[in-house]
């Protein structure tokens, strides 16, 4: 028995997650972006909601914990460093702890910038990396918060992690990802076939994850900040790669 993940869209373009132990029967909601659709997935599963592990505080990460746990009673987990900016929470973590889900652990890894007490969760016996707005595909989140140096080390500690590990991020942006990673690093052929399957899956109505970490190590610009490609097309070689980090989430914002 092992980890079943449920994959559904909230918002305007949010993923919603359920993970469900098999042993158990417990699960969890990766956040809490809108509570209909929580709601929908786990009448569809026939699964009842036991608890919430949040990544951040961000509004469409967390809008649906009051209804949701005072709906189901849930647990709400969330990082100890927002916990002054998520109401609800019941236990806090963060770096270097783990969870359970029933026989199911998560490993939590610190990944600030996006927000500085931003969270990602790793279950590492099933392979499966739930990053939030962390990382997505081809690309990472908007550093609303943070500063490149921690940032660029925490997406290196996503980096070091197996390449079989498949990705759940918080947005479907990777089209839009796509075509900023080609401006800066067009002749990378692993990015080019990335980009061409990406447009495909969108064409046919598909989302994008989950993502292979694997390919995502060789065709996201953001896992690559330490490419020297990338720092010649900056003209930052020979630069501490947080710089060139720094200077692609510039790029991005401004593309």
């Amino acid at each position: 028995m092992g980890l079943i993940v449920d994959v559904f869209a909230a918002r305007s373009d949010n993923f919603g997650y359920l993970v469900h132990d098999e042993a158990t029967g417990r699960t969890a909601a990766i956040d809490a972006p809108e509570a209909g659709p929580i709601r929908n997935a786990l009448l569809q599963r026939g699964w009842t909601l036991t608890d919430i592990f949040i990544t951040h505080h961000h509004v469409d990460h967390v809008e649906a914990i009051p209804e949701l746990k005072a709906a189901f009673g849930t647990r709400v987990v969330g990082p100890r460093d927002e916990a002054d900016k998520i109401a609800d929470l019941d236990e806090l973590v963060g770096d270097g702890d783990t969870i359970t889900l029933g026989e199911s652990a998560f490993e939590v890894i610190a990944t600030p910038g996006h927000t500085l007490g931003h969270v990602v969760f790793y279950d590492r016996a099933g392979g499966h990396l739930f990053s939030a707005d962390a990382l997505f595909s081809l690309g990472v989140g908007r550093m609303f918060e943070g500063t490149p140096g921690p940032m660029w080390d925490g997406i290196k500690r996503l980096r070091a992690l197996p390449d079989e590990t498949l990705v759940y991020c918080g947005h479907e942006y990777t089209q839009s990802n796509a075509r900023f990673a080609l401006s800066v690093d067009p002749d990378n052929a692993a990015l080019k076939a990335r980009a061409a399957e990406v447009d495909a899956l969108r064409a046919a109505g598909k989302a994008t994850i989950p993502f292979s970490l694997g390919e995502d190590k060789a065709a996201n610009p953001f896992l690559r900040a330490d490419a020297p490609e990338l720092a010649r097309h900056y003209g930052l070689e020979g630069a501490d790669p947080a710089e060139v980090f720094a200077a692609i989430r510039k790029g991005k914002d401004t593309f």
